[in-house]
């Protein structure tokens, strides 16, 4: 599965942050992009795909809903490779079962039923979360290694009301049993908190929190403490789609910040930025742990250190007057 020359693959929610830069790297490397996306006629959502290099001539857009069932088995067909990543990110949902837990479980059970329609597809490459690993409801303390061994317990997710994070644990938890039953290649990969520059012309929920620093929060706002490079995510999931032997999990997390290394950083980065000196009340940036780079390295994945990806943030922040 190397190269993209020829090769037709699909993505979903194509007009994300991390979808984006997917649809980038893919048309770089030659590859026919199948593209879904809610609204193919709202300029904010498609724009700054059509204008990507290689766009005229591979990328084409479909409308598809997640909670159709049979809504993707035309963008699928003729497909070799589908990027799941569409997934609603919001984590301050009112209605956590009808806006968070019920499109993740079942929109991503319809893509993989229209993938066992289709028999060109011959790999899936789910987008999942580190979300889905570190609530298990053991500790996590300085000496703690994560690895993709790592589940979240549902029942900790709930009594924490960490809606987003069981979302993330059930779609992925499905999305396994769905392709164990019907014969589905699936990779999964697992980023943590993704940030660097943006594509698309809105804000996204994981930079929405840096912005709000930059503009004088009181505290840190909600910030996982794993950080990773949104061009790295993108990156992975091409080398896991291109790699026979890519299986199973691959958590993608460059450094884990304890909260006081992350306001040095800031401040070293970013002197003219007034930073908080706490962060807010039952921070994950509380704890501190390691997260293993083993089997994301082993497909051949480079990370960005977090002193570039949060300078590239910064930057694509303030070009685009977001400031």
């Amino acid at each position: 599965m190397s190269g993209g020359a020829e090769k037709v693959v699909c993505v979903t929610g194509a007009s994300g942050y991390i979808a984006s830069w997917l649809v980038k790297l893919l048309l770089q490397r030659g590859y026919t992009v199948n593209a879904s996306v809610r609204d193919p006629n709202d300029p904010k959502k498609t724009e700054h795909l059509l204008m990507l290099d290689g766009a005229k001539e591979r990328l084409h857009l479909f409308k598809a809903d997640l909670l159709e069932e049979g809504s993707f088995d035309s963008l699928f067909d003729g497909c070799e490779g589908v990027f799941h990543i569409a997934s609603p990110v919001d984590f301050s949902a009112n209605n956590p079962q009808a806006e968070l837990i019920e499109p993740a479980v079942e929109g991503t059970l319809n893509v993989l039923r229209s993938c066992a329609k289709v028999s060109s597809v011959k790999r899936v490459v789910l987008t999942s979360s580190m979300a889905a690993v570190v609530y298990s409801g053991k500790p996590l303390t300085p000496d703690v290694v994560v690895d993709e061994t790592w589940i979240s317990d549902p029942a900790v997710c709930e009594k924490s009301k960490l809606w987003y994070v069981l979302s993330k644990t059930l779609a992925e938890k499905a999305a396994w049993e769905f392709s164990k039953e019907n014969g589905i290649d699936m990779v999964a990969m697992l980023p943590g908190w993704v940030s660097g520059p943006l594509l698309q012309p809105t804000l996204n929920a994981t930079l929405e929190p840096l912005l709000k620093l930059v503009k004088g929060a009181e505290s840190v706002p909600l910030i996982y403490p794993a950080w990773v490079d949104v061009r790295d995510v993108a990156n992975a999931h091409i080398l896991a789609f291109e790699n026979p032997s890519a299986s199973g999990r691959y958590c993608l997390v460059e450094r884990v910040l304890q909260f006081s290394e992350f306001v040095k950083l800031m401040r070293e980065l970013f002197p003219d930025i007034n930073l908080p000196e706490k962060c807010g009340d039952d921070h994950p940036f509380a704890s501190s742990y390691k997260v293993s780079r083993e089997r994301a390295e082993s497909l051949g994945l480079k990370f960005t250190p977090v002193e570039v990806t949060l300078k590239d943030t910064f930057e694509s922040l303030r070009a685009r007057n977001l400031f």
